[in-house]
């Protein structure tokens, strides 16, 4: 059994030893936060999805590659311009359709990656929580209203995208993740980077996450403006923009933000630093709970605002995650996640399924009905 599998069967029974605890205290990846610079005026790119909603619903379960490169509609000849990557192209040469068998070989690569991060000397001994923070990135760029952004185009590859303030550090996760592209070539970025989020939560002992693919590697121009993702200087009404324009709602807000039960700031990247839990590399309630019970008080330093525990000072919230108590309709659901976090689970995978799914038409997606991947302690059971 591997590490992550020990370490999510001990979470499971809540075994967390107290030296543990404390050798985490320095955690380093959120799920996601950050500083982002203004969406320049006017800035925003007009829709392409409707070059791609016509064609690709013949070609859903088929493979969406294998019908744009052997239709002659023009609808499929302007779709084609996102799909030509050499990955996508060799899957047509080859007439293959991967199966669900075939993403999980890729799922199993990812968590066999995650611990390497404990070899190397990374943060907390884990790639978990950096791989869920470009899993998030990649996909809560989605803007309803124009039906630009998401997780379809993975256009964090190009820039400016890349260097949006808000993705800062997560070329180590696009890096970490090119070796097993280039062993499955046939996946597209989108898909793999969506599934890496869920290869995370699950190995580091959360719920189950459904998950389909389907996404296609898109253009440079289909970047999104910068802007779209929370600056974590800012209030509830901030919050409330940046999630609602993706078509959250304040439970939902609430779920997703208990993704920092992962990982840590730094402030080489967002200017922020250190972890929000003792245990930055397991799923776990305990960012409610903490959040709650804690006497949090300003930080004192050059940075810039941020919050910290008075008990330790190990431990900082982000001024967007402290207004999860200060609101009244948030901090409702802060009690309810904190007191169940069989509720939250259940709760955080819905929303997190659906986050990773924003940007990409249903016809695209190869099965109707989402997968729930096999962790690496039903693997080594089997």
């Amino acid at each position: 059994m591997s590490f992550a599998a020990l370490r999510a069967s001990a979470r499971r029974v809540n075994v967390v030893a107290p030296s543990a605890r404390v050798s985490r205290g320095a955690l380093r990846n959120p799920a996601f936060r950050k500083y982002s610079t203004e969406a320049p005026q006017g800035s925003a790119p007009k829709s392409n999805n409707k070059l791609l909603i016509g064609g690709v619903a013949a070609a859903a379960i088929g493979g969406v590659a294998f019908w744009v490169y052997t239709s002659n509609s023009s609808s499929a000849r302007e779709a084609g311009t996102a799909l030509k990557s050499g990955a996508q192209a060799a899957k047509v040469a080859t007439n293959f359709v991967p199966s669900k068998e075939d993403y999980q070989k890729v799922y199993n690569r990812i968590a066999e990656i995650l611990d390497a991060a404990a070899d190397k000397g990374y943060d907390d001994g884990s790639y978990g929580p950096i791989l869920l923070r470009l899993a998030w990135h990649a996909s809560g760029t989605y803007d309803k209203e124009t039906n630009t952004g998401g997780s379809n185009y993975a256009t964090m590859r190009f820039e400016p995208e890349a260097k949006h303030g808000a993705n800062n550090g997560l070329n180590i996760a696009r890096d970490l993740l090119e070796p097993i592209k280039q062993e499955f070539p046939w996946i597209s970025y989108g898909d793999l980077w969506t599934l890496a989020g869920v290869a995370a939560v699950q190995e580091l002992g959360g719920p189950k996450v459904a998950w389909r693919p389907g996404r296609i590697d898109g253009t440079a121009d289909l970047c999104p403006p910068d802007g779209r993702l929370p600056d974590a200087t800012q209030g509830a009404d901030h919050v409330r923009n940046i999630f609602y324009r993706m078509g959250f709602n304040d439970q939902e807000i609430v779920a997703l933000i208990g993704a920092h039960a992962l990982g840590r700031c730094h402030s080489d990247r967002s200017g922020f630093e250190g972890p929000w839990t003792f245990s930055p590399t397991s799923v776990t309630n305990e960012f409610y709970k903490l959040l709650l019970n804690e006497k949090w008080v300003w930080k004192k330093w050059n940075g810039p605002k941020q919050l910290e525990d008075k008990k330790t000072h190990s431990l900082m919230m982000l001024p967007t995650d402290y207004v999860l108590v200060q609101d009244k309709s948030f901090k409702k659901w802060v009690k309810a996640y904190a007191d169940d976090e069989d509720l939250w689970f259940k709760d955080f995978s819905a929303a997190l399924s659906r986050l990773f799914e924003l940007g990409v038409p249903t016809q695209q997606f190869v099965t109707p009905e989402a997968w729930i991947m096999k962790s690496s302690d039903e693997k080594d059971e089997n």
